[in-house]
C-alpha cells in the first residue's frame, strides 16, 4: 500500500485521512471513524473489490448479507443501501455510486473453489479468501470471523431460473463508490485476484481507497 500524493478524487469532500493504493491482487484494511466517508476508486475498470465489515468494538457484529438484502428489499446494493450486521445494526451506508449495482451473493473465491470451478491446476492460485484470512490475522479475525462478502464493482446476474453468471462487470476507469461509516467500522477488503472468469477482466489492477472527514466533522 502506497500513500497518493494527488488531489483527491474522493465523492463525499472533506479533510483526507486516509488516501493509499491498493496492489493488484493485494489485501487492505483500516478503520473507518463513525461519520467519515470511505471511496473505493474503480482505477482502470472492471475491478471486483471484496469486502467484510465489522463493527470496530465488538467484530462479533459483524455484516450480513441476508439481513441488509431482507431489509432493503434487493439482492444489488447502491446509493441509499444500508449495510447491516445480523442484529440490524447499521454499519455503513452507500452514499454516492457512480456505477449503480453491486453485488451482494457472489461470494468470495478461494483456492477450493477456484479448484471446483477451474480445475486442480489453479489451486496455488491467490484467492479472496487467503486475503481476508492474512489481513484479518491484524485484527485478531480468523477463518471463522468470516461472513459472506460484498462485491464492489462486480456484475452477478440472475437469470429467470435462478442461476447466477458472473459476467463483465458494469464499472469504467475511475468509478467511484463512497460510504459513510454510521459506527466506527473495520472495513477488510481484498481486491479480487481472479484470472478465471470475467469479474477482473481476466486482468486483476489497483484500486483506490480514500477516507474523507466532512467540514461539519472536522
Amino acid at each position: 500500500m502506497n500513500a497518493i500524493s494527488e488531489i483527491s478524487p474522493a465523492l463525499v469532500p472533506g479533510r483526507v485521512v486516509v488516501d493509499e493504493l491498493v496492489e493488484a491482487r493485494g489485501p487492505w484494511s483500516a478503520v473507518i471513524a463513525a461519520g467519515d466517508v470511505l471511496t473505493i476508486v474503480d482505477l482502470d475498470g472492471n475491478q471486483a473489490v471484496d469486502c467484510i465489515l465489522y463493527a470496530a468494538r465488538d467484530t462479533s457484529m459483524r455484516y450480513s448479507a441476508a439481513v441488509t438484502i431482507a431489509t432493503q428489499g434487493s439482492i444489488f446494493l447502491t446509493t441509499g443501501s444500508v449495510l447491516r450486521a445480523d442484529s440490524g445494526q447499521e454499519l455503513m451506508t452507500v452514499v454516492a455510486d457512480e456505477v449503480g449495482v453491486h453485488d451482494t451473493i457472489g461470494g468470495a473465491c478461494s483456492q477450493e473453489s477456484n479448484t471446483l470451478r477451474y480445475g486442480q491446476h489453479t489451486h496455488e492460485q491467490h484467492a479472496c479468501v487467503e486475503n481476508f484470512l492474512i489481513e484479518g490475522a491484524k485484527w485478531d479475525l480468523g477463518k471463522k470471523d468470516l461472513v459472506s462478502n460484498i462485491n464492489w464493482f462486480m456484475n452477478v446476474p440472475v437469470d429467470p431460473d435462478g442461476a447466477l453468471g458472473i459476467v463483465d462487470g458494469l464499472s469504467a476507469p475511475g468509478k467511484r463508490v463512497a460510504l459513510r461509516a454510521e459506527v466506527d467500522t473495520l472495513v477488510l477488503v481484498s481486491n479480487c485476484p481472479q484470472i478465471n472468469n470475467p469479474c477482473n477482466g481476466f486482468n486483476p489492477t489497483p484500486v483506490r481507497m480514500i477516507v474523507t472527514r466532512p467540514e461539519d466533522r472536522a
